[in-house]
């Protein structure tokens, strides 16, 4: 599976996006009992844009198949995952160590899926259960939470979570950001190949988190200043973060004021007035974000805007995916 990053028209080479996800979603019949939780969105709506890499941590370290269940359970000492007939197997250590092994082979890995609930890969909400017995859903999965820990800029989601259209598009958004970023640093990392990334970036992260615009915006002044890979952590790390925090209608219709603000000397007094009007309709929830955006990628093919040509935010992944037409 092969996708084209290019939003860009100047990008026309395919480029193969890798996701990391738990082997049951797939179908593979590597679950305790012997079975599989294929999830059909993802084969069948996602496996055309990204290519899935495989990880099932009970398997791999040993556990087979079939094999006991393990839950979590809060001791003394943490959480730990242990068999639910045989509380003396332990896998925590097993399943964390194996996670720092799997940590350091996703450099080429721009998101991550995991199962939901699960004992070793449940990203939140996973069952802890007390001395008492008594289960509380606050737990994360003993390899989720170690592979998250160890690489906390790389896009991690819940298949079940991925069902919400907001938690969906944010997730995807952001594979498709890292990945820019994983191939601008492959590519060989300098000032001005930062400064283009964070320019063609702006608007996304304007609709996410302001703040953090403003400060990616005064570290990029600084790139010829400062050691640039120590700086380009420290944008990655901000950026990241930012982008975790969903996107609002308010958000969204701030930026697109600014887009329509390129606009303002090509349009007649009614254009502008239909555009304001739109605005204001997904302002309030009336219509969705593909249509506003639509009708300014209208007006922009008759009144092209350099700037906003560039900017990733028109065009964040590819509109086959539809994300945009259920916010």
């Amino acid at each position: 599976m092969t996708v084209t990053t290019a939003m860009d028209p100047a990008e026309s080479h395919p480029h193969t996006i890798n996701i990391g996800i738990s082997s049951c979603l797939l179908g593979q019949e590597v679950r305790y009992d012997g079975g599989h939780k294929r999830n059909v969105f993802v084969l069948n709506n996602l496996s055309e844009y990204f290519e899935f890499v495989p990880y099932c941590p009970e398997v791999a370290i040993g556990m087979g198949i079939p094999r006991p269940p393990i839950r979590l359970v809060r001791r003394d000492d943490g959480v730990h995952a242990v068999g639910i007939q045989d509380p003396d197997m332990d896998k925590t250590d097993e399943l964390r160590d194996y996670a720092f092994e799997v940590s350091g082979q996703l450099s080429e890995i721009s998101g991550y899926i995991l199962k939901k609930d699960s004992p070793s890969c449940g990203m939140e909400r996973v069952r802890v259960f007390d001395h008492n017995n008594v289960p509380a859903k606050t737990g994360s999965g003993i390899y989720a939470a170690t592979l998250m820990e160890c690489l906390p800029n790389l896009p991690f989601e819940e298949e079940g979570r991925l069902m919400d259209p907001v938690l969906r598009e944010n997730f995807i958004e952001r594979v498709f950001v890292y990945y820019r970023w994983q191939q601008m640093i492959k590519d060989g990392l300098t000032p001005s190949a930062l400064v283009d990334f964070h320019s063609r970036h702006k608007f996304n992260v304007l609709a996410h988190d302001e703040p953090a615009y403003r400060r990616l915006g005064r570290l990029v002044a600084d790139a010829g200043k400062e050691h640039l890979h120590s700086l380009a952590g420290s944008y990655i790390d901000i950026l990241m973060q930012a982008l975790k925090i969903p996107a609002t209608r308010k958000r969204h219709t701030n930026v697109l004021m600014h887009v329509m603000g390129y606009l303002k000397n090509s349009l007649d007094g009614d254009d502008k007035q239909e555009l304001l009007e739109v605005l204001d309709k997904y302002r309030l929830g009336q219509v969705p974000l593909i249509v506003p955006i639509t009708l300014l990628k209208h007006h922009l093919r008759k009144y092209p805007q350099p700037y906003i040509d560039q900017q990733y935010y028109m065009n964040p992944y590819p509109e086959e995916l539809m994300l945009r037409n259920s916010l």
